[in-house]
């Protein structure tokens, strides 16, 4: 029998996950951050979809871009502001954003409301990827043991 659920789910029955990796001094603005990992209770292994939920002040990610992940957003509830290089953009329900891999436009969300606001972030899994985060001196990335790690630009792990 399969480990993967099968039909319909309730969003209440998936654990959801609170916090982030980063390194602690990179944590504090993203701790708040919850995700329900939505394709992983499917079994899905070539894409993921979290419902991720941000409440008040909590930002979505360092501001960060994949060189081999696509990223895709869909609001579902609240108001965010896309953070990107472009400059600040509020994005309601029902709004979409789209991130392609290898474009070095970094990016990420804030929510500046006073209430939750909730989304849809889907990507693909590359084991290539590497993500960059344009303003702090952090790079995520897969090392030569295949192991997932935070480093410094210099290549020095955290």
């Amino acid at each position: 029998m399969s480990q993967h659920r099968q039909g319909g789910i309730d969003l209440r029955e998936l654990d959801a996950r609170t916090g982030t990796s980063y390194p602690d001094h990179y944590r504090e603005n993203v701790m708040a951050r919850s995700k329900r990992a939505l394709g992983d209770a499917f079994g899905l292994s070539r894409y993921g979809v979290n419902l991720v939920d941000l409440p008040p002040g909590t930002w979505s990610a360092q501001r960060h871009w994949h060189t081999h992940e696509d990223e895709f957003i869909y609001v579902i509830s609240g108001q965010l502001t896309l953070v990107s290089d472009a400059g600040e953009q509020i994005l309601t329900p029902g709004m979409v954003a789209g991130f392609p891999a290898g474009d070095s436009n970094g990016h990420h969300l804030i929510n500046k409301s006073d209430e939750t606001a909730s989304y849809l972030e889907i990507g693909d899994r590359n084991s290539q990827d590497e993500v960059f985060y344009p303003d702090i001196d952090l790079l995520y990335k897969v090392n030569d043991d295949g192991e997932k790690e935070f480093t410094n630009r210099d290549g020095v792990p955290y």
